[in-house]
């Protein structure tokens, strides 16, 4: 069962939050409580394939001025071509814990879009994620595969664990797919041009959000899907 019936993020903001205010006590970004900079859970975004921890900057600005510390927000670079499951998620795992030493933290937030959204699950599905990891964000993730990885599939790993039924996804999406403590969210579009079919992001158990009109990359600077995970981490 889905925690919450998909919603759709129209150009109204506030009364997209107020259909998933249920799961995660959202606000409007007006009324969100500051975050403060010594508690805030500590936030790792995690870019996706053949990306770097630059495509941050407006997520990074928008958690700033919600109250985030410096201290309190990483980014996760990682070679997009290893194995999602051999290699990456025990990497992850690693930073992780060097991020939860350095800020005395005992959970992070991660958000992950595109492909980020494959290691990082598996590190919280299979790995000590689920003891570490309070939110976990889908933006635009191929959480089900995505039939366009077929076209890198021959030479690149990180595009054939992206295939649909991919010993990685049909892994990942066994029973239950969004499996508690941790709370999972994903946003997804129609009009996503690289994930086919753009449904693949939504999961089960998941508080599943429809941005219309995005295609892939806007989700990393759209102010409306900013504003939205902002929601989701300050909300606690």
């Amino acid at each position: 069962m889905r925690r919450t019936a998909p919603t759709a993020l129209s150009a109204a903001l506030t009364a997209a939050l107020t259909a998933v205010a249920s799961a995660a006590l959202l606000a409007a970004p007006g009324t969100v409580t500051p975050a403060r900079a010594d508690t805030a859970t500590p936030v790792v975004l995690i870019h996706g394939r053949n990306a770097d921890p630059g495509v941050w900057g407006p997520t990074l600005e928008a958690l700033r001025a919600r109250g985030y510390d410096a201290g309190r927000l990483f980014t996760w670079s990682y070679d997009t071509s290893l194995s999602t499951n051999e290699t990456l998620a025990g990497r992850l795992s690693a930073y992780v814990d060097t991020v939860l030493a350095r800020t005395g933290a005992a959970k992070v937030d991660i958000v992950a879009h595109s492909l980020g959204s494959l290691p990082s699950r598996w590190y919280v599905k299979y790995g000590n994620g689920s003891r570490t990891v309070k939110n976990w964000i889908s933006l635009a993730g191929p959480n089900h595969g995505t039939g366009l990885a077929w076209l890198c599939a021959a030479w690149d790993q990180g595009c054939r664990d992206m295939t649909p039924d991919s010993y990685v996804v049909s892994r990942l999406n066994r029973t239950p797919e969004a499996p508690a403590p941790v709370r999972y969210w994903t946003f997804w579009s129609r009009d996503d041009e690289q994930i086919t079919p753009a449904s693949s992001t939504r999961l089960d158990g998941a508080t599943n959000t429809e941005v219309p009109g995005l295609k892939h990359n806007d989700f990393l600077g759209n102010a409306s899907v900013i504003a939205a995970v902002a929601a989701v981490l300050t909300a606690g």
